[in-house]
């Protein structure tokens, strides 16, 4: 281990305000920021920790920075979202590094110094593989690792450049680092979750090799997972847009997707507590569902029309519950879609990120779940890529879909087409969702959501 490796936390006064300038500028630019839309008022600095010094060719700070910004445009400013940054300065970028540019210090401790989005640059990427392969504690970072898995040195790291909400570095062909940008206090998800299924043996989801933390005021801070790097898989959500372009079937690829889902699930469900759901807590679900519908139909004129039809989903759901009927609940994925999916090239599906969905609380991303709001995901993601497709192709959906479910039913002994009623409440929860998140922020994509709102609020089933 390098000395520079081993040195402990420095405070270095006049760095946050040094950087503060060029940091309003490249923050909002970067994909994983989440407060877009909204000015950023200032920062103030959670937590920094000197990786390399500065007297050297290159210096490497990691720091925890809060974004301030006004919860609404001309509103007052609040404490915002946390990043996590790694920050390297040079006294001059190379051309390789150009695209990593965050700008030129003028003032403070890195005067004089350009600073740029260290990931890019291999030095410390590498650094950060070998403070994991020794388990080392710098200042307030603890690298940590499954001892019984072997990390070996000399792997060439490259950034994945992939549009996506947090940051990845391949090392090798041998693993692959998940950077968290957007940090939260508490148990994450995205380490909680694979540790537990590793711990079952379960083979559908790749086993965590090691991974960072912080300690920050008591509270742990999950900031990264190194897991193996599936060479050659394929991304689930690109591959089906190639076989619908290509006019080939997916309905194997969707019924062993759903035996993998059933697998994962049924994992989960012997590794962490599960709960059943009675009539109170399930109306509470059902009543989220419509005050989610009711918000989205203010947000977005064409819903308004099919509130009566889309409301009935959950009403059913409630009137369910209410006649003695209950669901058991337990851990799932909580974003599951084509795209958190893997297929190798021999045909194994893998499922990956199990972070949920990043805008949620932490603590409402753990809650148990029936494991049919998995299911209802998936299958709004076949009915999404078969009504992108030019033309659509709505049969090629729903011999996906159907598919799945056999798969799904083949591991777990039930077919999720057995609870058409809770089925359909979390399918008409998510196309409503998905019509807002198109109206804000694709609107050329609206019509793909509408097209299953019409259907589902015309049908007592989906």
């Amino acid at each position: 281990m390098s000395e520079a490796v081993t040195r402990t936390v420095t405070s270095s006064p006049g760095l946050l305000a040094s950087l503060d300038p060029l940091l309003r500028e490249w923050l909002p630019r970067q994909r994983w920021f989440a407060g877009k839309g909204r000015p950023v008022t200032g920062f103030s600095l959670v937590a920094v920790t000197e990786l390399l010094p500065t007297g050297g060719k290159l210096g490497l700070y990691h720091l925890l920075v809060r974004a301030h910004q006004p919860s609404t445009p001309g509103g007052e400013s609040h404490p915002g979202d946390c990043y996590q940054l790694l920050i390297g300065a040079r006294e001059a970028l190379p051309p390789r590094l150009a695209p990593a540019l965050i700008g030129h210090v003028e003032e403070g401790p890195l005067a004089g110094h350009t600073v740029y989005e260290a990931l890019y640059d291999p030095r410390p990427a590498e650094l950060l593989l070998e403070a994991m392969r020794t388990q080392a504690r710098i200042g307030g970072l603890r690298f940590e690792r499954d001892p019984a898995q072997e990390i070996r040195g000399g792997l060439v790291p490259r950034v994945m450049t992939a549009e996506q909400s947090n940051s990845s570095v391949v090392y090798g062909d041998t693993f692959i680092l998940k950077l968290l940008r957007r940090i939260v206090p508490g148990v994450n998800p995205d380490l909680e979750l694979p540790l537990a299924l590793a711990r079952e043996g379960c083979p559908r989801v790749p086993a965590p090799v090691a991974w960072l933390r912080a300690e920050l005021g008591g509270e742990p801070y999950v900031l990264g997972v190194l897991q193996p790097f599936l060479q050659g898989a394929a991304d689930g959500w690109e591959l089906a847009l190639r076989e619908l372009a290509k006019g080939e079937d997916f309905g194997a690829e969707a019924r062993a997707l759903g035996r993998a889902t059933a697998e994962v699930h049924t994992a989960l469900a012997r590794a962490l507590p599960t709960v059943t759901l009675a009539h109170h807590q399930v109306q509470s679900m059902a009543d989220g569902m419509t005050e989610r519908l009711d918000a989205a139909a203010q947000a977005v004129p064409a819903l308004r029309p099919h509130v009566p039809g889309l409301r009935s989903a959950f009403t059913a759901l409630a009137d369910l519950a209410a006649e003695g009927h209950t669901w058991t609940a337990q851990r799932v994925h909580g974003d599951l879609h084509l795209g958190q999916c893997l297929r190798s090239p021999a045909g194994q599906w893998w499922l990956i990120d199990f972070e949920g969905e990043p805008s949620k609380p932490l603590s409402e991303r753990r809650l148990p779940h029936p494991p049919l709001r998995d299911i209802a995901g998936m299958l709004r993601s076949f009915d999404y890529a078969a009504l992108s497709a030019d033309p659509p192709a709505p049969e090629w959906a729903e011999t996906c879909r159907a598919a799945y479910c056999s798969g799904y039913g083949e591991v777990s002994g039930r077919d999720p087409r057995t609870d058409p009623v809770l089925l359909r409440a979390y399918e008409t929860d998510k196309a409503v969702y998905e019509v807002v998140y198109e109206a804000r922020h694709r609107p050329d994509w609206l019509a793909v959501p509408m097209a299953a709102i019409e259907r589902y609020a015309a049908s007592d089933l989906i």
